[in-house]
């Protein structure tokens, strides 16, 4: 494998590591970016009226036993005559990972606000704070550390399964995959699987870091506290 990796045809050309990777981040990204869209207001919402928890929690269970490459294959059937282009298979391939990443994100807004200290809640209430502002000035950055640890999750799913896209023709780092066993290549296979792997720890950590500078100390402190009790 490391053989195959060093050998700089495989980088190069249509078909090329420096190709695949740029359209599997591509997918991944839009897929979280609507996927944040989504999940984010109505976990908030959820979490800040405490209406529809069974609701969000039904889904995320659901979510759990979605049949990701049975379902892209059936999208692929259903929307595919509606076009001409790559879209045919871009289009199945996004709503499958949305789909995925919406659980993760909802869940983590949603538990996030509905962890807020209720006495800083009720303080921020006696000073006058009108719901929306209580939510954006006190329930989302108290609820920070777990909404980025949600999106941490989606992401590293999303960039995990972004790999089914190349069973439908689209490009990404299954690509090697999808090929490589097809042409009984399993150096080919292996270095995929390793690159996406790969992928997924430099995300990960790089989320992991924006986390710590984007979190406030002072929740950082206070969840290491109550770890330790």
């Amino acid at each position: 494998m490391i053989n195959w990796l060093q050998n700089s045809a495989q980088w190069e050309g249509s078909d090329g590591i420096f190709m695949l990777l740029p359209q599997h981040v591509e997918y991944s990204v839009i897929a979280i970016l609507i996927a944040a869209v989504i999940g984010l207001p109505v976990g908030l919402f959820v979490g800040h009226t405490k209406r529809g928890t069974f609701a969000i929690a039904g889904l995320a269970n659901a979510s759990r036993a979605l049949p990701s490459l049975g379902l892209i294959v059936l999208l692929v059937i259903v929307i595919g005559p509606y076009f001409k282009t790559d879209m045919a298979f871009l289009l199945p391939s996004i709503i499958v990972l949305v789909l995925i990443a919406v659980p993760p994100i909802m869940m983590g807004a949603y538990s996030g606000v509905v962890s807020v200290d209720p006495a800083v809640v009720d303080a921020a209430r006696g000073m006058g704070y009108r719901p929306l502002s209580l939510l954006f000035s006190v329930e989302m950055p108290c609820a920070l550390p777990l909404i980025l640890s949600g999106l941490r999750s989606a992401t590293l799913q999303v960039i995990s399964t972004a790999t089914i896209a190349a069973y439908v023709s689209l490009g990404g780092l299954g690509r090697m995959i999808i090929d490589g066993r097809a042409q009984n290549d399993y150096m080919q296979m292996a270095a995929g699987a390793i690159l996406v792997g790969l992928l997924a720890l430099v995300v990960d950590l790089l989320l992991g870091l924006a986390s710590k500078i984007a979190v406030s100390p002072g929740l950082t402190r206070r969840a290491a506290k109550g770890a330790s009790n």
